[in-house]
């Protein structure tokens, strides 16, 4: 097995080269610090692969009466290692020896071999805790150096997280920053960073004045209904009732086309519910006049299987059908992460921000609007239709995503060093 070894100033830049040479799944199995710089020494994940198909070769072999399956493999030993330059050549693990048979007794029957998948499953389980020690370890190097060198930026790195901004966004935001700033400025440069990656949907590109069919898609609760109603009282506002027609394909949940008639009753726009591809199709030619057509769909977790479905309902139509995304500011970083992939595609419109009245903090969900470049429409914060829906407002939501992290309990370093390991994984 080959183990690369690396030099840099700081365990940051350490850590940059291993990613540039080997990749985001190389394995980190040791750092110490060397001539004022840091030494790293990391395998590929080629090499890993490479080892647990040597396991599975050796789990072949015979193994003796009572003894673990596991101590046929001796562990790998990158420490102690030849030099060769770069390159360091870890030695080859020892042979286990033969068992004797005893000249008194029968030699026993040979053993099992013990499962190549299972043995090879318990080293790369090994080897990635391993891996994610390490690099754990290194994230507390790399922040106590950053602190060390600028304590402006290490404060600003910590702010973000506290907000809620993933790992990678707030690394990103950091090294965007000029040296020399104390906390307050290089605070404000950047929350103006962030305002400026916040797209936001331009007047021009309003949904009720381009018009057009809507789709309304996300997972369930986030408030699809309630902002169908929404987005047809304004535009019945601006245009008139005349122009706006509801359709649903929410036919499965109890209650749902009553409540979306209740609503189109109230604003004065007729409601259509539909089960097929064949039913859309026809009653979307019927609304060609109408100017806005809101679609409300099943809400579906964003791993069901019907989802694919749902997209090729949509995608169905001989009218062009543009999905927006809802996604709720309550909503956990990893849930908002799986949502936005499963849901994003060609006709994805872009989205709008429901429940932010509800969230303790509004940096997560603005985190994945600004990584995946969505563009956001609306922000909605309570159930009056359609009182409680807004034009975002760039500089509003960034302020309160850090606003609302003072009230609530700080990340210490070690907090911080955990935070930022786990984004590297």
């Amino acid at each position: 097995m080959l183990v690369r070894k690396f030099y840099a100033n700081t365990s940051r830049e350490a850590l940059r080269q291993v990613r540039e040479a080997l990749g985001a799944d190389a394995l980190i199995v040791a750092n110490r610090s060397s001539g004022g710089g840091v030494e790293v020494l990391a395998i590929a994940s080629s090499e890993v692969e490479a080892v647990t198909g040597d396991v599975a070769l050796s789990s072949s072999a015979a193994v003796p009466s009572g003894t673990p399956a596991r101590q046929v493999f001796a562990p790998v030993q990158p420490a102690v290692a030849r030099d060769t330059g770069d390159i360091v050549q870890a030695p080859a693990p020892p042979q286990t020896p033969e068992p004797q048979a005893v000249a008194t007794a029968p030699a026993p029957p040979p053993a099992q071999p013990a499962p190549a998948s299972e043995a090879s499953f318990e080293l790369v389980h090994e080897l990635r805790m391993l891996r994610s020690l390490v690099e754990g370890q290194l994230a507390a190097f790399a922040y106590a150096d950053l602190k060390r060198r600028d304590a402006a930026f290490s404060e600003v790195l910590r702010r973000l997280l506290e907000a809620g901004f993933s790992a990678a966004l707030s690394r990103e935001m950091v090294d965007q920053l000029p040296e020399g700033l104390d906390v307050a400025r290089a605070l404000r440069l950047t929350k103006t960073h962030l305002q400026q990656r916040l797209r936001v949907a331009l007047p021009d590109a309003d949904l009720v004045e381009a018009g057009g069919i809507l789709a309304l898609v996300g997972p369930t609760g986030v408030g699809k209904t309630t902002t169908v109603a929404k987005l047809a009282a304004e535009c019945a506002i601006r245009l008139g009732p005349e122009k706006i027609a509801l359709v649903t394909t929410d036919t499965y949940r109890i209650g749902a086309v009553d409540q979306l008639r209740i609503y189109g009753k109230i604003i004065g726009a007729p409601v259509y519910a539909i089960r097929t591809e064949a039913d859309l199709r026809t009653t979307l030619s019927d609304l060609r006049s109408r100017h806005l057509v809101l679609i409300d769909t099943v809400g579906m977790s964003q791993r069901d299987r019907r989802l694919a479905d749902q997209v090729a309902l949509l995608s169905g139509s001989e009218r062009r059908v543009r999905r927006v995304l809802l996604l709720s500011a309550v909503s956990h970083t990893n849930v908002l992460e799986d949502v936005v992939r499963a849901y994003r595609g060609d006709n994805l419109a872009g989205c709008i921000l429901t429940k932010i009245d509800e969230a303790l903090t509004l940096g997560a969900s603005l985190d994945a609007l600004i990584r995946h470049s969505l563009t956001l429409h609306y922000v909605t914060n309570g159930q009056r239709v359609p009182e409680d829906m807004y034009r975002p407002n760039p500089l509003y939501l960034i302020e309160r995503a850090f606003r609302d992290a003072t009230q609530m309990p700080g990340l210490d370093e070690t907090d911080v060093a955990v935070t930022l390991a786990a984004g590297q994984n």
